[in-house]
């Protein structure tokens, strides 16, 4: 899973949602199933694009548009140096979860717009 960067939220997506975009690629073997997206802090709830569960199979790369929705501002770290996606993943062969730490441009963008979702600032 590769971070591409920030994205605009879907139409309709509540206040203090946010969006971002990543790129995942299934290398080979069999197709992967991804059955859910979570983030560690209980403030906020992931949403993505396409909807959960989805299919990549090997080879190839599928963009996924995650959407980050903060709930309760107090709950959330204003500035996590690791932040981290667990992705839940399927195969015929077994069923994992993976955490992934996406890197820096993805700390700095998810803390800049942390910032922007509990200030009430529009930019």
């Amino acid at each position: 899973m590769t971070f591409v960067g920030p994205h605009l939220p879907p139409s309709g997506a509540a206040p203090q949602s946010f969006a971002f975009e990543v790129l995942l690629s299934v290398d080979a073997g069999p197709e992967v199933t991804v059955t859910q997206v979570s983030q560690p802090y209980a403030g906020m709830s992931v949403a993505t694009t396409p909807r959960t569960p989805f299919r990549t199979r090997a080879g190839a790369a599928r963009t996924i548009v995650i959407t980050l929705h903060v709930t309760e501002c107090e709950t959330v770290p204003e500035n996590d140096g690791l932040p981290f996606l667990d992705v839940t993943l399927r195969n015929t062969r077994a069923i994992q979860e993976q955490s992934f730490i996406l890197g820096p441009r993805y700390a700095r963008a998810l803390s800049r717009a942390l910032q922007v979702a509990c200030s009430n600032d529009s930019g």
